[in-house]
């Protein structure tokens, strides 16, 4: 008002101390606002020769009790080392087991996925549903279930690790329990799920839509003979290949509420065209080598390697191979994005859909 003295750095100072010494800041202070998103995440990936050879020192050093349940090497983004985070809401991890070996039954409010890289005969138990593991395969561990893992064979099992646990951790919302002996009884005959609900077709009399999929493994058989299908059809998408996402058979939805999984062949020598999205994502190299450019920096991959992407970066694949196929496995953050409506996506206009790599 006219009249007024203007107020002085002093004034301001005193004036911002007592805000804050009452619990309270001006939001003309604080950036709130930004015209995209900010992130933490930075583009990465972790070689598959350095994570096995650690894995295999990790079984000399390291015997599975209830001290240390599980050998497992989490995959931490150098841009959330505080987190032990691959993304701000994705844990990513490489877990290995020995013959005759029991990792101990526990629970846990963080969802679960395993994709088995290297070996088979291994199995998971999830409330007493006994699933043998073999390379490929998804198996899921939906929230607060009962699992344990085991091998009876006699080589060891490498397999990825995906879980919500960043998000469940946002929320305050994370629970633990083990369970009273080392392994679970087994209740159900081997792969029940699987046989009840992943033939495409619904138990007669079912009506019930069960938030995380009923069906407890995804067998790679099955899924290799769908990406073929398609790729033979000359089907595939502009910026993901050939690709396909793991779906909930009594809802047509994602596999779980938290946490999607993805699968996607690049036919021999395709490069998909840039975009990017609000969802991020962790992808394992199953099959094959290539590269990957996200904000114009190029990455290069090979079988066994995984690589972190950033929300709302740009990103385009490529096959290094004109013969073999490569095929990439990945999990995501896209349903929580579409449950909370914040999914975007946009596609890269210039220079045909491919970005210049810097």
């Amino acid at each position: 008002m006219i009249g007024e003295q203007a107020p002085t750095a002093a004034d301001l100072e005193a004036f911002y101390a007592d805000l804050e010494a009452n619990g309270l800041q001006g939001l003309w202070r604080v950036r709130t606002q930004s015209s995209e998103p900010r992130t933490k995440v930075r583009p990465h990936v972790w070689r598959w020769e350095m994570l096995r050879r650690q894995l295999v020192r990790a079984g000399q050093v390291l015997t599975l009790d209830r001290s240390a349940e599980r050998r497992v090497l989490l995959l931490v983004n150098p841009g959330l080392v505080e987190d032990n985070a691959a993304t701000h809401t994705l844990t990513a991890a490489v877990q290995m087991i020995k013959p005759g070996e029991i990792a101990p039954t526990h629970r846990h409010t963080p969802t679960a996925i395993r994709f088995i890289i290297e070996g088979q005969g291994a199995y998971t138990t999830v409330e007493g549903e006994k699933v043998v593991m073999r390379e490929g395969d998804l198996i899921l561990t939906p929230n607060w279930t009962w699992h344990d893992h085991g091998n009876e064979t006699a080589a060891p099992i490498y397999w990825m690790d995906g879980l919500d646990r960043p998000l469940v951790s946002a929320m305050n919302a994370g629970f633990f329990e083990p369970y009273p002996q080392d392994a679970q009884p087994v209740r159900l005959p081997a792969d029940y799920s699987l046989y009840k609900y992943g033939q495409s077709l619904r138990p007669a009399g079912e009506r019930h839509e069960e938030v995380f999929s009923p069906q407890r493994v995804y067998r790679w058989e099955d899924t290799y003979a769908a990406l073929s299908s398609l790729a033979a059809l000359g089907e595939g998408n502009p910026h993901d290949g050939v690709a396909l996402e793991y779906t909930n058979p009594t809802t047509g939805s994602h596999v779980l509420p938290t946490l999607g999984c993805a699968i996607q062949l690049l036919r021999p020598g395709v490069q998909t065209r840039a975009h990017r999205h609000t969802s991020s994502s962790v992808y394992h190299v199953f099959r094959g080598r290539g590269h990957t450019v996200i904000n114009g920096q190029r990455f290069d991959w090979e079988q066994g390697d995984f690589l972190a992407v950033p929300p709302w970066a740009w990103h385009e694949h490529a096959n290094a191979s004109t013969t073999d196929e490569a095929i990439l496995f990945s999990i995501n953050d896209l349903p929580t994005m579409e449950a909370l409506a914040l999914y975007r996506e946009q596609a890269y206009a210039e220079n045909d859909g491919h970005q210049p790599i810097r």
